[in-house]
This record gives C-alpha cells, sequence and structure tokens, in this order.
C-alpha cells in the first residue's frame, strides 16, 4: 500500500507491506525508503507489518519552506497509517529521529532501534584521517555550483565503502543504489525545510526513555557512530549495544537477513503490543 500523507506545509511519502504488529524504518540521509527494499520481505515473513516513508525532501516526499518537526511527522505517519504503537528502526539520522520521537511520544514507542546510527546532543571524536576526508566533502558541498557526481560519489565512499576502504568491498549494485538515491539531495534549487531540533537533545535525556534501546553499528563506519552505540548502551535504561566487524554504514542494505535476525531477536520478549 502506498499513499501520501499531508503534514503542515510538506506531504509525505509512505508505503506499507504485510500484516502484523507495526515496524518503521526511517531511512538515512543519503537515501529514502528505497534503501530499506532488502529487508522488507524477511520482516513481513517474519510477521510484521512494514511501514516505511521518505522523510521530507528526501525520495517522493516533499516541503514548503517552513519550519517542521520530523519527530511530529513521524506520529503523523502513524496516524494516517492507523498505528497506535511501533518499532521504530532508523539509519543514520533516521536513527536520531527515532531517538528523539521515542523521547518526545513515548506511548506510540515499543522499542527504538538504531542502525549506524546519531544520537542528536552527543558528538563522537573522529580520527585524523576521517576529518581529512570530511573537510574535503564540506569543500566539495561548500562549492558555488554543486557538483551532484561528485557529492554523490565522495557520499557513496565515505558511507557506503567506509572510510578508507576499498570501493570493491561492496557489492556494485549497492554502491549505485545508494548513489542514485544521494545525487538528487545535492541539488542547488532543492527545498529542504528547516526542522526544529529537539530541545533539550535525546543525549541530555535518555533517562526519559521508556522503551528499550539497540543500537547497531559497523566497525568499518565512521568512528563516532560505534561510540554513540557504546554512549546508549551505557545511558540509556535499557540500553543494548551490538557492533559487527565487517559492515560500515548501510547495514540494511550490506547485511539484510542478519539485520533483520537481530531486530526480530530483539523484540520477540516484547511481541504482541
Amino acid at each position: 500500500m502506498e499513499q501520501f500523507i499531508e503534514v503542515p506545509g510538506g506531504r509525505l511519502f509512505a508505503t506499507s507491506d504485510g500484516e502484523g504488529l507495526p515496524i518503521v524504518l526511517v531511512h538515512a540521509a543519503i537515501a529514502d525508503h528505497r534503501a530499506w527494499d532488502a529487508m522488507v520481505p524477511g520482516l513481513v515473513a517474519a510477521g510484521f507489518r512494514v511501514a516505511r516513508y521518505d522523510y521530507r525532501a528526501y525520495g517522493q516526499s516533499t516541503t514548503e519552506d517552513v519550519e517542521y518537526s520530523n519527530r511530529a511527522d513521524l506520529i503523523a505517519v502513524l496516524d494516517a497509517l492507523g498505528i497506535d504503537r511501533a518499532a521504530l528502526v532508523g539509519n543514520s539520522r533516521g536513527g536520531l529521529i527515532a531517538f528523539d520521537t521515542a523521547v518526545e511520544f513515548p506511548d506510540r514507542v515499543v522499542a527504538a532501534i538504531g542502525v549506524g546510527a546519531s544520537l542528536s546532543g552527543y558528538d563522537g571524536s573522529p580520527t585524523p584521517q576521517e576529518l581529512v576526508i570530511f573537510e574535503r566533502a564540506a569543500r566539495v558541498m561548500a562549492a558555488a555550483t554543486p557538483d551532484l557526481d561528485a557529492i554523490a560519489d565522495l557520499s557513496v565512499s565515505l558511507w557506503v565503502d567506509g572510510p578508507g576502504q576499498s570501493p570493491d568491498r561492496v557489492d556494485p549494485a549497492i554502491r549505485e543504489a545508494v548513489r542514485a538515491m544521494c545525487r538528487p539531495l545535492g541539488a542547488s534549487d532543492r527545498v529542504t525545510g528547516r526542522p526544529i531540533p529537539l530541545e533539550p537533545r535525546a543525549a541530555q535525556r535518555l533517562a526519559d526513555l521508556r522503551c528499550p534501546v539497540l543500537a547497531v553499528a559497523g566497525e568499518l563506519d565512521v568512528s563516532d557512530v560505534v561510540q554513540t552505540a557504546h554512549y546508549l548502551e551505557e545511558n540509556a535504561p535499557n540500553g543494548r549495544a551490538v557492533v559487527w566487524p565487517d559492515v560500515a554504514h548501510m547495514i540494511g542494505m550490506e547485511a539484510p537477513a542478519r539485520l533483520n535476525a537481530l531486530i526480530v531477536d530483539f523484540l520477540a520478549p516484547f511481541r504482541p503490543w
């Protein structure tokens, strides 16, 4: 099932597959809802209803130049799909949105699972090698005329391959899929709106989390992602970190069956909800 959901100053594209307990998958900031394609069949087969959406200015979703809340948008998706409470699975910025939403709307979130996730209000310590990569990326992004191919190539190298990793490490089809989703995001005429951050940030409010938290990270990812996973395990009331040695940032694309198995196992004690 596919539909568009009207939100103040914007329009969100959402899709839902399967029957059963609801899981909402929230994509990374270099992709859109299609980044979860490989995971959906396995989660549906495990008895879940799998909802996905493009957040504003990504994929098929649009926004006007307005202030908005990513948390409120996620709740609007739940409401439009008739979902009272859901498990949230977020990749990268999608993880940040999932954790923020769990803090602000605790009654709507059964569990929050971050996959290569960031956490609002928490900054890790990048390595010297990563700082060089980030500085190069900033220069490309700051160009007067955006080079969409260069931006996409840098994003794939950093987030799909992993810092310093060979471009042959990941299936070429995954690299090209992310590149295709990422490339339009650098357009100079893209209207992104102005997200309203959670205040205080989630890192300072982890004690408010009522739901269990799972943070999945790859050792081939940027170092602050692994640091974030450990921070959540150490500071969330019911937090757990899992770090895999052989994956980078887009774990749902690299290792969908393995990630599905971990999610199903993690959620088993809370079924049904």
